[in-house]
Parts: structure tokens; sequence; C-alpha cells
């Protein structure tokens, strides 16, 4: 019988935090809910090998879109208090967009440091980065 090999996905490989060569492997070692260590990375795949930082200073790109992603949640956390303010007739100022941001900017720095560097490896990685089926399939 013949076995069939799928690639798998990317949006799921990404949003697993997985290595983008052999999607197997986790790029960090411990849960984003671990306060204490979120941070922490992997500095090769346990998989493949591969070497996450490409270059020195290679995640210092990750800030801008870190960046952008904070300014998906400013956004997000204005349009959602004008929207709720609006559809229950409560009074909103300046404190509460400020404060606001500020809190939600605090919960979403986990994800928003993981999914930066995530995506800088992705986006970013070039040829060394691309999808290995070979790779895949010899760590199965």
């Amino acid at each position: 019988m013949k076995t069939i090999n799928h690639k798998p996905s990317t949006f799921l490989s990404i949003a697993n935090c997985q290595c983008p060569r052999c999607r197997q492997g986790n790029i960090f070692t411990h849960s984003t809910f671990n306060l204490a260590q979120f941070t922490k990375m992997n500095e090769r795949c346990p998989s493949c090998n591969f070497k996450f930082e490409i270059e020195p200073g290679f995640f210092v790109g990750a800030m801008y879109i870190g960046y952008a992603m904070s300014i998906a949640v400013f956004t997000t956390v204005c349009v959602a208090i004008v929207i709720l303010s609006n559809f229950f007739g409560f009074a909103t100022s300046v404190m509460m967009y400020v404060s606001s941001i500020i809190i939600a900017t605090i919960v979403m720095i986990p994800i928003n440091f993981r999914y930066s560097r995530v995506l800088m490896i992705y986006w970013f990685g070039g040829e060394q980065a691309k999808y290995n089926p070979e790779l895949a399939s010899q760590n199965k």
C-alpha cells in the first residue's frame, strides 16, 4: 500500500510555533502561558537541527512585526470601545481608551513576542527556512 505524505498546513505550523523547515519541532521551549519563561527559544529545532536565529540580530526585525501586531490590538480595542459604548449607551473618556489599550497590550505581550518571532522566521527566513518534506518524513 502506498503512503501519501501530506504537507503540513503553514497556518497550523505557525499557530503551533513549529519549525518552518520540518514543521514538527517546537520553536519555543515552554508554553505561552508560562509567564516566567515564555521568551525561551530552542537554539535549534529538536527534529531537524535547523538553527532558528539564522544570523546574529535576526530577530531585531521581529520588532517591526510586533509593532504592527500592537497597532492591530490598539485599533481593535478602540473600535470595540466605540461599538460597545454606542450599543450600551455609556460615556467614554480618554482615560478609558488609554487604560484599555495598556491592559490589552500587557495581556498580549507573550503572544505578540512569540508570533512576531515565528512570523519573522517564516516570512524572512530565506531558502533555508523553506519546508523540506524529506526532513519531515525522516523524523516520523
